[in-house]
């Protein structure tokens, strides 16, 4: 008769060193249920370890990147988007509907986008973020003025690139607690925290940031407005794009998304619960989550350690997923609203 155990781990993010170790005979079963905050350390029937844990970030990156740039200038188009597109990067244009200029020649500021170059964007894969529809200021206007501005912004952006903007840029940075429970409404978040990377950024404090990152395994978030003219301008751009080959260089160990998804996939993380069955070397893994999957849509990333690990499958829902193995684990992506993960270990 097999013998059935339930164990609700509360461990630790990444620290394999304080999980509990779970033993099951050769006969035996084992049923774990475990969060995406869990790590879990397993002793197989053939006595070979295995660490199982969602990774912090996608890839099982050390840390990640999120570059914003702020306004809807023209550069941000012509400068900063074939840059990030060079290196395989995108980034999150956080635009103001007032200021961007009609389409048909139309344009009255040539400092700004137009919303025909706003939909290329979005065609190309980076994100459009809603920055308000003129900019206003949380603390200095009425709330509702402040629900208008951000609703028709939301508006004009779906109208022009067929895509719901789901992330919310502060204007002026200011998140008046009052205004902020509006601009956090059908997002998947908000931006709270930034490192401004402008005129004051050196090669020096910029490696100084991304290396803190890596070590600490953050979430770090660029906010750029003028390369060579607008606020906080660099003036001489080469100075971001060194930057960004060095980031580049270290892709082994940063993710650079855009602020939507690296915001979802944290949410993601921290919500999706495993059921794990172990038997023999197999392993049956159901994931649950029960954000809104309209919203929350980026795949999440299942790290299983171990240097026995010679070879591995993996299948959900039919599929046999892309596993790439290291020499100490096997990495690969599922969907945390799908059907049973069949893990084979050898």
């Amino acid at each position: 008769m097999r013998q059935l155990f339930v164990i609700l781990l509360a461990l630790g993010i990444g620290m394999p060193v304080n999980a509990k170790q779970i033993t099951f005979t050769k006969k035996g079963v084992i049923h774990y249920c475990m969060s995406g905050q869990d790590t879990l350390i397993v002793q197989t029937a053939l006595k070979k370890h295995y660490t199982l844990s969602i990774a912090p970030y996608k890839g099982d990156k050390a840390c990640a990147i999120s570059y914003t740039f702020d306004d809807g200038l023209a550069e941000q188009y012509s400068l900063v988007a074939p840059q990030f597109e060079k290196r395989g990067f995108r980034g999150t244009f956080a635009i103001n509907g007032s200021k961007i200029n009609s389409d048909g020649g139309l344009t009255t500021d040539t400092t700004r986008m137009s919303w025909e170059q706003v939909k290329d964007l979005s065609d190309r894969g980076h994100e459009i973020s809603n920055h308000g529809w003129k900019h206003k200021n949380f603390a200095r206007f009425p709330l509702e003025e402040i629900r208008e501005d951000i609703y028709k912004n939301d508006s004009a952006i779906f109208a022009n690139t067929g895509v719901m903007p789901r992330t919310f840029v502060y204007p002026n940075n200011n998140k008046k607690e009052e205004a902020k429970k509006i601009a956090v409404q059908n997002r998947v978040g908000t931006r709270t925290k930034q490192r401004s990377i402008g005129s004051k950024s050196t090669p020096q404090n910029l490696e100084a940031w991304v290396n803190t990152l890596i070590e600490t395994n953050d979430w770090g978030v660029g906010m750029t407005h003028g390369l060579t003219y607008g606020y906080d301008a660099f003036r001489d751009p080469q100075r971001f794009w060194d930057h960004l080959d060095q980031v580049k260089a270290k892709e082994d160990k940063i993710w650079v998304g855009t602020f939507r998804e690296v915001a979802a996939y944290v949410e993601e993380k921290g919500a999706t619960q495993l059921d794990i069955v172990c038997e023999k070397n197999h392993l049956r893994i159901t994931p649950e989550l029960t954000l809104d999957k309209e919203l929350f849509i980026e795949p999440l990333t299942l790290v299983i350690k171990g240097k026995q690990i010679k070879k591995i499958s993996v299948r959900q829902d039919g599929k046999k997923l892309p596993v790439l193995l290291h020499t100490d684990k096997a990495v690969f992506d599922f969907n945390p609203y799908g059907g049973v993960i069949e893990v084979n270990l050898k």
